[in-house]
């Protein structure tokens, strides 16, 4: 290698040989160039659609964006925030989504890119899925297997090439951190919606006199939303209940009947029948009461994704403040006379926020408190 390339890598110790905040700035349009694909993740994960093909269009009128009508923060504002096609309205989501992936791609850079460029780079990566599971789950109350899973598959890979994340230095210490991360994540939380299944393990829904309730395959629909069965049953013992009248089924009616669905057993008056040879059925009611748990089963799988990129004491801190947190809000909505929204808010952007804090300070606390994390 020609010595004078030595010198001059030696006197500019930035990443290759470029000032470092010339790094911040490509990574905050990449960040934004993310945001965008982003975008498409938030939209077409939770409805099970590619996130590849079709490319980035309309949805209204199915106007395909050219690459010139598709970049980032400029676009949105050049247009105003409609359809060129069809001047149907783009909701401002897609340019908040792009401006919080820059910054997301920023602030780690800056926190860390000094001393540990490959932490914050793997950092970019959490963040951009801590983006798009508060979003889905705001939305639409679930998190992706693809956030959840395949965050934990990359935490764990990523901590091998960034064993910063787990403040190591070693990447076998870190990799072995992450392992334990994952295992613990999973296990605490899981513990905990065993736990709240006991101790709040049912939820009355108070519906409007008179209202449709109607069950299909897939779920139970309410007047104001579809509850898959996937979120209601996961023990045998789950059971939803409601007092009905003009119940119907595919073969029969009842005037009035007691209604009780499990994964095994549908009981209707005195008749009993089995679940999945009975497609259909609806009745009118004021109040159904279905099986709860403290936490979805996606957020169990979010924190063994949050343990794999930051280790195990960090779901303890993330679980503690995120709970914390979410009482906080809880007591300030009744405060203000919103009950009914405390009941609504999914806990997965808490966990998000609590993550967040940790890498920003929670373990520093951790630290100063229980000794350094080893």
């Amino acid at each position: 290698m020609n010595p004078r390339f030595i010198d001059w890598w030696l006197a500019h110790p930035s990443l290759f040989g470029m000032p470092f905040h010339f790094w911040t700035g490509v990574l905050a349009i990449l960040g934004a160039f993310i945001g965008s694909f982003l975008n498409v993740c938030i939209h077409r994960m939770p409805r099970d659609l590619s996130v590849v093909n079709p490319p980035s269009h309309c949805p209204y009128c199915n106007y395909r964006i050219p690459w010139g009508l598709n970049i980032p923060v400029i676009t949105w504002l050049w247009l105003r925030g409609r359809c060129r096609s069809c001047q149907a309205p783009i909701s401002p989501r897609y340019l908040a989504v792009e401006l919080l992936t820059s910054a997301a791609f920023v602030i780690p850079w800056l926190t860390f890119g000094h001393g540990d460029p490959a932490t914050a780079l793997a950092l970019c990566v959490l963040f951009s899925a801590f983006i798009v599971a508060t979003f889905i789950d705001f939305e639409h109350f679930i998190i992706p297997d693809q956030i959840t899973i395949g965050g934990t598959v990359a935490g764990f890979l990523l901590s091998g090439l960034a064993p910063g994340l787990h403040l190591s230095t070693s990447a076998s210490q870190a990799l072995l951190r992450s392992m334990i991360g994952i295992a613990v994540g999973f296990g605490v939380v899981y513990g905990v919606v065993r736990l709240g299944k006991l101790l709040f393990g049912r939820e009355k829904i108070r519906l409007e006199p008179d209202s449709l309730v109607v069950f299909h395959e897939d779920g139970v629909r309410l007047p104001d939303r579809d509850i898959p069965f996937s979120e209601i049953f996961y023990r045998d013992s789950d059971t939803i209940r409601l007092s009905g009248r003009q119940v119907q089924m595919t073969d029969r009616c009842y005037p009035v009947a007691d209604i009780a669905l499990s994964i095994r057993e549908l009981r209707v008056g005195p008749d009993a029948f089995v679940p999945t040879e009975e497609p259909f059925l609806s009745a009118r009611a004021e109040q159904i009461v279905l099986p709860r748990e403290a936490m979805g089963f996606g957020d169990v799988k979010f924190m063994a994704a949050i343990g794999a990129f930051l280790g195990w004491e960090s779901t303890l801190f993330t679980l503690g403040f995120a709970s914390l947190l979410g009482a906080v809000v809880g007591v300030s909505l009744i405060a203000i006379g919103r009950r009914e929204w405390s009941g609504r808010l999914p806990f997965g952007p808490y966990l998000t926020v609590g993550a967040v804090v940790w890498i920003f300070g929670g373990a520093r606390w951790w630290s100063g408190f229980f000794g350094p994390i080893a």
